[in-house]
Order: C-alpha cells, then sequence, then structure tokens
C-alpha cells in the first residue's frame, strides 16, 4: 500500500492486538479448568495436551491478533512480506515446541504404562522430540525459502563420516532400541547380570542403562555391553516367583510332625507378611540323609524379587521359635574324628565348626 497511515488504521491495529491478547487469556483460563478436570481421568495422556495446549493457544491468539494488526496497516509489500514471514517463523516454532511436548509425552506414558513403574525409556523420548525439531526446523527453512534439497544432501553424504565418528555411541543407541523392542528388559524390571551386577532398571536412554541397586547405588551400564552380557531377569515373564529355603532335622524327629508344623508356620508367614503370595501353595520336599540331619527344602511365592530376603527372615525366625515349642531339634553338624595315640584309636564326636575336616594325628 502507498497510501499514508491515518488514525483509524492505528485503532483497528489496536483492536486487533487487544482481541489477540483477550483470547489469549480466555483460552489459558479456559484450558486451566480443563487442566483440572484431565488431572481426574486415569490416562495421563490427557494431562500432557492440555499442559502443552496452555502453551500454544496463547501464542497463536496472540500470533493471530498481531497479522490482523499488520493487514490493516498501510505497510508496503515487502514489509508485508517479511512481516508474514516472521509470524509464521514464531507460530511454527511455537507450534513444533509444543508438538516434541505432547509426543515426547505421550511416548513418555505409554512406556511408563507398559512398563508398569514410574522409570522411563528415555531413549524413545529423545528420538520422538528430535525428529519433531528437525521437521519443525525444515519447515521453517522451507517457509524462509530456502531450499532444503542441498541441506539433506549434505546431510547424506556427511553421515558415512559422523558415522564412523561415532561409532560406539550409534552401537550403544541402536543396542537399547533393540532392547527395548524385543522387550527382553524394560525399565523396572529386576536383572542380574553374569560379571554380577543387579538391581532394578531405573531408565534406558540413547548410551546406557541405569540400573538402581538394592543399598541404592547406581550402576551404570553401556547398552552395547548389555546387549551382549548373560542376563537373568527377574521380573519377566512374571514377577512373582519362589525361592527355596534349606532345612534339616534330627533323625529322631517324626517327619510327619515336622511336615505338618513347617506348613502350618508357612502359612502363618504367607498370611502376614507383607510380599507373600498367599494364594501360592508351598511345597515341602525331603531330599538329603545328610551327616546328622535329613534335609528338606520349603518353597514359598513371593510376590517380587526383593520381598524375598523379608519373607525369609521373618520364616526362618518363626520357624525357629515353633520347633522350639514342639520339641523338633535342629542338629549342628558333627565329624567323627580319629585321634591315633601310639597303637590306639579314641573316636571322639566333635562339632564340625570345632574341627577342620580330615584327621589329627598326634605322636
Amino acid at each position: 500500500m502507498n497510501r499514508a497511515l491515518t488514525l483509524d488504521d492505528l485503532v483497528l491495529a489496536g483492536i486487533a492486538l487487544a482481541a489477540g491478547l483477550v483470547l489469549a487469556f480466555l483460552s489459558r483460563t479456559l484450558l486451566r479448568w480443563l487442566a483440572k478436570h484431565a488431572k481426574r481421568t486415569k490416562w495421563s495422556g490427557d494431562d500432557v495436551i492440555v499442559d502443552t495446549l496452555r502453551s500454544v493457544v496463547p501464542w497463536a491468539a496472540i500470533a493471530g491478533g498481531a497479522a490482523a494488526a499488520a493487514a490493516v496497516l498501510p505497510l508496503t509489500h515487502t514489509v508485508q512480506h517479511h512481516t508474514d514471514q516472521i509470524l509464521q517463523v514464531w507460530l511454527i516454532f511455537v507450534v513444533t515446541l509444543s508438538a516434541a511436548r505432547v509426543v515426547a509425552g505421550l511416548v513418555r506414558s505409554v512406556t511408563q504404562s507398559r512398563s508398569g513403574v514410574a522409570g522411563s525409556a528415555t531413549i524413545f523420548v529423545n528420538i520422538t522430540r528430535v525428529l519433531v525439531l528437525a521437521i519443525g526446523f525444515l519447515v521453517v527453512l522451507q517457509t524462509l525459502g530456502i531450499s532444503i534439497a542441498p541441506l539433506l544432501t549434505a546431510l547424506g553424504v556427511g553421515g558415512l563420516a559422523v558415522a564412523l565418528a561415532l561409532q560406539d555411541t550409534l552401537a550403544n543407541l541402536f543396542a537399547g532400541v533393540h532392547i527395548l523392542a524385543s522387550k527382553t528388559v524394560q525399565p523396572g524390571d529386576y536383572i542380574r547380570l553374569s560379571s554380577g551386577e543387579e538391581g532394578y532398571v531405573v531408565d534406558i536412554n540413547w548410551r546406557q542403562t541405569t540400573v538402581r541397586q538394592l543399598s541404592n547405588n547406581l550402576v551404570v551400564i553401556p547398552n552395547g555391553q548389555l546387549a551382549k552380557t548373560n542376563m537373568t531377569n527377574y521380573t519377566r515373564p512374571e514377577q512373582q516367583l519362589t525361592i527355596l529355603v534349606q532345612v534339616g532335622v534330627s533323625y529322631d524327629s517324626d517327619l510327619d510332625h515336622v511336615e505338618r508344623v513347617t506348613t502350618e508356620v508357612i502359612a502363618e508367614t504367607m498370611a502376614e507378611i507383607t510380599g507373600a503370595v498367599p494364594d501360592h501353595e508351598p511345597a515341602i520336599r525331603f531330599h538329603t540323609f545328610g551327616d546328622s540331619r535329613i534335609g528338606f527344602t520349603v518353597i514359598l511365592g513371593v510376590g517380587e524379587f526383593s520381598d524375598q530376603y523379608r519373607i525369609k527372615h521373618e520364616f526362618i525366625k518363626r520357624l525357629h521359635r515353633r520347633y522350639r515349642e514342639e520339641g523338633i531339634r535342629i542338629p549342628a553338624p558333627t565329624r567323627t574324628v580319629a585321634l591315633q595315640q601310639g597303637a590306639v584309636v579314641i573316636p571322639q564326636q566333635r562339632s564340625g565348626e570345632d574341627m577342620p575336616s580330615g584327621s589329627a594325628v598326634a605322636d
């Protein structure tokens, strides 16, 4: 336009800007109200969407008001073109950041619901966030009239050099994706490696897996090493597992009575101790005629790996107290030691803890 700026133009531009600001305020108030209702639902995805809309909608309303104000002003074609480009880039930038937040939040919500724990697999979150931001950057370049074909060609040519320079990093990245995609390990699983490290998987990111030990220390394992090592997952295919407790009683014990008393102690422990599985049918299996005792195994059910320590602790205390009340003896290991004194052999009964294995010869 070549006409002169008038007071009416300024008034209309001011009204357009004010309308954009009012609309931004009203939309933010409405979305705040929706956010309160979204928190009442079980699905966490609506919280992410509403929270992101609280960021993008007000800025979009302000951008719309600024665009309307620029349209009513008598700007030259060049100034109008640059103004429109600035507003478009601004709007694309806001939408891209908001879309990255939404997608990353939804991916985090899905990974948490699949694993069933509070931990998150940030490798998928970071990948999706980077992809959305890259798409938004390319759209901005296209909006500004910059051809993206040479850029993509340069990235393709330089990709080989980057891959060679970041060989270990890319190996860990693809190893982490493979681990999560195969679902052999998920955040929240309790694992034990052949090298001895064990604990709960806290997070699997683009480079490493973080494991929290029962002592609350963190062990950081590269994804490539985790994919190659032998590993035991105590959470899959089921989180519940069975534990074995070894017990022994003297030879003069009534084994039927021992079995009945032990079963009662098991039922009491399973019903009262947190982490036990009352529905699990316990088992008692006699298996060994030992040197000083008849050995048997008690099989208990626990809810998850770390519960076994508390359940074993309580079960052994209660079983020991009950055996004392019932007169069931748990003998200490004994060993017959022959002491040679001249030509006379004197057999003696010694505790296995008092004397090492083998025989002692005295001159």
